[in-house]
C-alpha cells in the first residue's frame, strides 16, 4: 500500500534495495544483433505482470519495459540497488553525494543538465537507503529515447567523479543538508529513528552528517562510484510510448557490451537487535510547533504482517476517522496527526506523529497517543475501519497504475525492496487484509518495549516484539502474474492545433464548456468545474472568510459527513478538491468514465449544500493559525511577507490583494465563525458565471446534460467583474533588507522587480525566454554559476511571470544558502544579472533554450491534468489554442539581440527590490 503512504512527516526521500531474484527464464536468450545492426548482447525474457516484463541481460543487467501507447511521453528510470546502507564508516551521505556528482557529467556529456533542458526534459536524481535513481521523461521520439539510454550507459561507466566538481558539489550538499535541518520536525524524525536503531544503517539519514559531507576523500567516492554503479547491480525501466523490440535493441546496443564486473557484492547483513525497553528522545532547539513521534520496528516489507500492521496504522492515523484524529484534533489538543509505514528490504518503522498548537503539552499528548495505541487491545479494530483504509488504498493504487511514468518510479522502489512484482503482490495483500489480521499485527509489535518516544526506562519484565526473518521472494512469487492488463487510451497528438480541432466549446445559461473526449489509460477523465463571484467592493474585508468557506466546503453537506464525502470517492476510486478565494471557486475531478456522473453528482453537492459544521470549522481554524505561526522563525516564509507587503503597500487592509501580517492573519482567522461562512456562500455563490472543463475518456452530450441538471438555475447575486493587480502605482522604490532567524541554519534570498506588461505585450515572447536561458533548471546561467561553478546554493532559480488581463508582471529570483554564504550569493547574482543585460545571450544558448521551451510545453500539454488547466485558462481570458500557437511561433523567430533589447528594456538593477533572512549573526 506504499502508493498512499503519509508523508508530512519526511523531508527526505524513503525507498529500499536489494538485488532482485530472477524467475527461471521463460525463453532462451536472444541476440539483439538481430534488431536495427545493435552489437550482440544476449538477453533473457524472464516474466511479465500486468503489462511489464522483465529481461535480464548477459552481463547481469535487469531490465523492467512498460509500453503505455496513450502516453505521449517516455521515462528511462535507471536506478542503483545502493543507497547510505551501504556506506562505511566515514562515509555518511556518500551515495546522495554521489548522486549529484553523476551530473557533472563525462567527457562525452560535459554539460548533462543542459542537454536534457535542451530536449525539454522532466528529470531528477534520488537517494536512499538502499537505492539511488536517475530518471528523465521525454517528449516520445526515437532520438530522445536513444540518446537517453545512451546518455545512461555512458555515466554508468564514465562519470566525471573529480576532485574539483566534488570541491563545488560538497558546499551545495552541505547546504540541502543545512535546509533539513532548519525544520524541528524533521530534525526529530531522524532523531528517533537513530534512537531506535542501534547497528542497522536505517539510523542514518540518506543526507549523511555534516563532516562526513565535508571531508570525504575523492578517492572513497571514485571506489564507491566503480563498485556499485555496475550493470550487475543497476535496474532499467522505461516506460510510456514505446516499441518493445526497438526499444530492447536499443537497451542491447548501449548496454549490452558493458562487461560484468568481477567483483562480488557481499549483501548487508547487519540484523537488528529485539528493542528490549522503550526508547525516549528530547530536541531541543528553535521552532514554533511542538512535535510528538512514537515509533514502532516493523517487519520487513515483503513480510506477510507488514500490510495488517500498515493498516492498523492508518485505522489509529487517518483524517477524519482515525481513532488519533479523534482523540487529538477533534479535542484541541493537535492540530494534526499522521503515520508513516516505513516500508523496507530489512525489518522498517511504523511512526505516528502529531503537531500540537505553540502552547500545547506534549507530554499529555505523548500519552494520550499511547493510550489510543494502547486501547486497540480493548477496543479492537472494526471491520468498517479496515474497509475505509483498504478502498484508500487500492483507490491510490487505481489512480498510480493510470500514469506510467509514476509506474516507472515506483517500480524501482519495489524492486530495492526485493523484486519489482512485490508492488502487485502487495495490492493483493491489500484486497485480503481483515480486521482480524489487522488486529493481531497490532498485537505483536505496537508494544511498551518495541516503542520510540524519548527517555529510557528499565523495565523488569520486557515483553519483546520479534522481529520474523524474511520470506524467500523466489518461492514467494514463484508463477506470479496479477491482474489482467488495462484498457490503453489512444497515442494523443498535443499540438494546439489538434487541441482546439478536438475542444467541444458549448454554452448553456451563465456556464461555458470546454470539453475534450478522448481514450485514455484506464479510462480516466479529469474535470475542473470553477465558479466566479464578486467584485472588489462586495468582497471587501472578506477574503479569510471567502477562503475559510472554500475550504469548508468538504467538510460536510446536508446529505453527507465529511467522513461520507470521502468514503464515497473511496468507493469510487476518484478524487475531488475544492478551493478557492476572494473571486472563485474551484473543484478539480480526477475519475474515470463508468464513475463520472456520481462523482459529478457528488461535487454539485459540495458546491450547492454545504452546512459548515462548528467543529470542523475551529479544527480547521486550529490548523491554519497554527500553520501560520509555524512560519514566524521560517526564513523564506519571513522574506515572502516582507516583499509582498511591501509590493502591495498601495493596498488598504480588507482589499483582497493586501498581504497581512503574521498577527493579522490570525486575527482575521479567529474572528470568523460558521454563520459567517453560511452567509457568504448564500450571498456569492452560484454557476451565474461558471466554466467547466473536462479531458478524457466521457461522452461529451452526456456530460454536459449532466452539468447542466447540476448547476442551471443556481444564480450568483450581484454581477462578476475579476479582481485584478496591476503595474503598482506608485511602484515602490528599491531596497535591500535583511532578517534575522536564529537557529536556522539555512538562509533565503530574494530579488524582485515589478514590470508594466501583460502578456500580449510585443516584448514579452522575448522576456519569457530570456529569463528560462536565466533561471530555469540547473543548466541556466545563476543556477550554472551559483550552484555549479561556486557551489554556494542547493537551490537557485529565477523567472517571469505577466498576467492576461492586468499590466502587474514581475521578474523573481531566489536562492537558498548557508547564511554565512548569502552575501556572495547576492553579489554573484547581481553579476550575472549584469553580465546578462550588458552583453545578453549567445545564438547557441538562444536556439537550444527555444527548442527545450518548446518541447517543454508540448510535453506539459500531453499531461491531462494540465491540460485541464489550459483549458480552463483560455476560457477565462477568452481564447483558443491559437494564442499559444503563435506565443510558441514567436519565441521560435527571436534572436540573441530580440532578447537583449527586450530585457535591458524592462529590467533595472538600480531599482531592485532585495530581501533575505537567515541566522546572519551566528
Amino acid at each position: 500500500m506504499r502508493p498512499i503512504r503519509q508523508t508530512a512527516l519526511l523531508l527526505l526521500l524513503i525507498g529500499c534495495n536489494s538485488i532482485a531474484s530472477a524467475q527461471p527464464a521463460a525463453e532462451s536468450a536472444r541476440n539483439a544483433e538481430a534488431a536495427a545492426g545493435a552489437p550482440a548482447a544476449s538477453y533473457e525474457r524472464i516474466t511479465s505482470v500486468e503489462g511489464i516484463t522483465e529481461y535480464r541481460f548477459g552481463n547481469g543487467l535487469q531490465v523492467l519495459l512498460f509500453p503505455d501507447p496513450s502516453s505521449s511521453t517516455v521515462t528511462v528510470n535507471m536506478t542503483y540497488l545502493v543507497g547510505s546502507v551501504d556506506e562505511g564508516y566515514g562515509e555518511t551521505g556518500m551515495a546522495h553525494l554521489l548522486e549529484h556528482m553523476l551530473f557533472k557529467g563525462t567527457p562525452a556529456h560535459p554539460d548533462p543538465t543542459r542537454e536534457l533542458r535542451d530536449r525539454g526534459a522532466s528529470y531528477n536524481g534520488t537517494t536512499s537507503w538502499e537505492r539511488t535513481n536517475y530518471f528523465e521523461t521525454f517528449e516520445a521520439t526515437a532520438d530522445n529515447l536513444e540518446w537517453a539510454l545512451e546518455f545512461e550507459a555512458d555515466r554508468m561507466q564514465n562519470a566525471r567523479v573529480s576532485q574539483e566538481d566534488l570541491d563545488s558539489e560538497m558546499t551545495v550538499v552541505r547546504n540541502e543538508f543545512e535546509r533539513s535541518e532548519n525544520s524541528p520536525t524533521n530534525v526529530l524524525f531522524n532523531r528517533v529513528l537513530s534512537t531506535a536503531y542501534v547497528w542497522h544503517g536505517y539510523g542514518n539519514p540518506p543526507i549523511g552528517s555534516r563532516a562526513d559531507i565535508e571531508n570525504v576523500p575523492i578517492e572513497r567516492l571514485q571506489a564507491f562510484y566503480r563498485r556499485h554503479y555496475q550493470p550487475d547491480n543497476a535496474v532499467l525501466v522505461v516506460a510510456g510510448r514505446i516499441d518493445e523490440a526497438e526499444t530492447l535493441a536499443l537497451i542491447a546496443e548501449h548496454f549490452g557490451t558493458i562487461p560484468r564486473p568481477d567483483r562480488e557484492l557481499v549483501e548487508n547483513y547487519t540484523v537488528e537487535p529485539v528493542q528490549d525497553g522503550e526508547r525516549v528522545v528530547k530536541l531541543s532547539r528553535v521552532g514554533d510547533l511542538p512535535t510528538v513521534i512514537v515509533g514502532f520496528h516493523s517487519p520487513d516489507g515483503a513480510h506477510e504482517d507488514f500490510v495488517p500492521l500498515q493498516v492498523a496504522a492508518r485505522v489509529l492515523s487517518d483524517t477524519p476517522s482515525g481513532r488519533l484524529y479523534r482523540a487529538l484534533v477533534e479535542t484541541g489538543l493537535a492540530t494534526q496527526v499522521g503515520s508513516d509505514e516505513l516500508q523496507l528490504k530489512d525489518p522498517g518503522m511504523v511512526l505516528f506523529f502529531a503537531a500540537l498548537p505553540p502552547d500545547g503539552d506534549v507530554e499529555q499528548v505523548r500519552d494520550i497517543m499511547i493510550g489510543t495505541i494502547d486501547d486497540l487491545a480493548m477496543n479492537p479494530i472494526t471491520d468498517e475501519e479496515v474497509e475505509r483504509i483498504r478502498n484508500q488504498g487500492l483507490s491510490s493504487i487505481e489512480r498510480l497504475m493510470n500514469n506510467s511514468q509514476a509506474v516507472s518510479l515506483q517500480l524501482s522502489e519495489w524492486a530495492a525492496s526485493g523484486d519489482w512484482r512485490l508492488f502487485f503482490l502487495d495490492r493483493d495483500r491489500v484486497r485480503a487484509v481483515t480486521a482480524e489480521h489487522a488486529q493481531t499485527a497490532a498485537g505483536s509489535y505496537f508494544k511498551s518495549s518495541n516503542r520510540t518516544v524519548g527517555l529510557f526506562e528499565p523495565d523488569e519484565s520486557p515483553d519483546r516484539a520479534i522481529i520474523p526473518e524474511k520470506p524467500d521472494l523466489v518461492a514467494l512469487l514463484d508463477g506470479y502474474t496479477g491482474d489482467a492488463e488495462r484498457s490503453v487510451g489512444e497515442a494523443f497528438d498535443p499540438s494546439p492545433a489538434n487541441i482546439d480541432a478536438r475542444t467541444i466549446r458549448r454554452e448553456l445559461p451563465g456556464i461555458e464548456l470546454a470539453l475534450l473526449p478522448k481514450e485514455t489509460r484506464g479510462d480516466q477523465v479529469n474535470v475542473t468545474i470553477r465558479l466566479h463571484y464578486g467584485d472588489l467592493d462586495s468582497l471587501w474585508g472578506k477574503d479569510t472568510t471567502a477562503s475559510l468557506t472554500a475550504s469548508m466546503l468538504m467538510r460536510g453537506t446536508e446529505s453527507r459527513t465529511r467522513q461520507e464525502i470521502q468514503d464515497e470517492l473511496d468507493r469510487l476510486q476518484s478524487r475531488l478538491g475544492v478551493g478557492g478565494g476572494a473571486g472563485t471557486v474551484s473543484a478539480s475531478i480526477q475519475s474515470t468514465r463508468e464513475n463520472l456522473a456520481e462523482v459529478l453528482e457528488l461535487a454539485f453537492d459540495v458546491l450547492r449544500q454545504p452546512v459548515f459544521p462548528e467543529s470542523e470549522l475551529r479544527i480547521l481554524k486550529d490548523n491554519a493559525i497554527a500553520s501560520i505561526q509555524a512560519q514566524r522563525s521560517e526564513p523564506d516564509a519571513i522574506v515572502s511577507q516582507a516583499l509582498s507587503r511591501y509590493y502591495r503597500q498601495n493596498y488598504e487592509r480588507g482589499d483582497p490583494r493586501y498581504r497581512p501580517t503574521f498577527d493579522e492573519a490570525i486575527e482575521d482567522l479567529r474572528a470568523v465563525e460558521a454563520s459567517d461562512l453560511q452567509a457568504f456562500h448564500a450571498d456569492f455563490y452560484g454557476a451565474s458565471s461558471a466554466h467547466v472543463i473536462a479531458v478524457g475518456d466521457f461522452d461529451p452530450d452526456t456530460f454536459a446534460g449532466l452539468v447542466e441538471s447540476g448547476l442551471s438555475g443556481w444564480e450568483s447575486t450581484g454581477d462578476y467583474d475579476e479582481i485584478v493587480e496591476p503595474y503598482p502605482e506608485p511602484v515602490p522604490g528599491p531596497v535591500n533588507r535583511s532578517f534575522d532567524t536564529p537557529d536556522k541554519e539555512n538562509a533565503y534570498f530574494r530579488a524582485f522587480l515589478p514590470v508594466q506588461m501583460n502578456d500580449t505585450h510585443a516584448d514579452y515572447p522575448a522576456m519569457v525566454l530570456g529569463h528560462y536561458i536565466l533561471g530555469s533548471g540547473l543548466s541556466s546561467r545563476l543556477a550554472a554559476r551559483i550552484r555549479g561553478a561556486e557551489g554556494l546554493s542547493y537551490g537557485v532559480s529565477a523567472g517571469f511571470s505577466a498576467p492576461s488581463n492586468a499590466d502587474g508582471a514581475q521578474f523573481n529570483a531566489q536562492a537558498i544558502a548557508a547564511p554565512e554564504n548569502i552575501p556572495q550569493v547576492e553579489a554573484s547574482f547581481l553579476d550575472e544579472m549584469a553580465n546578462v543585460l550588458g552583453d545578453g545571450y549567445t545564438d547557441d544558448e538562444v536556439s537550444s533554450a527555444q527548442s527545450a521551451w518548446l518541447q517543454a510545453r508540448q510535453v506539459s500539454r500531453s499531461q491531462d491534468g494540465a491540460l485541464v488547466g489550459l483549458l480552463a485558462s483560455n476560457l477565462h481570458d477568452d481564447r483558443t489554442m491559437a494564442y499559444h500557437a503563435d506565443l510558441e511561433s514567436r519565441v521560435a523567430e527571436l534572436t540573441a539581440e530580440d532578447v537583449l533589447d527586450a530585457m535591458s528594456r524592462h529590467i533595472d538593477l538600480e531599482d531592485m527590490i532585495i530581501m533575505k533572512a537567515g541566522d546572519f549573526d551566528e
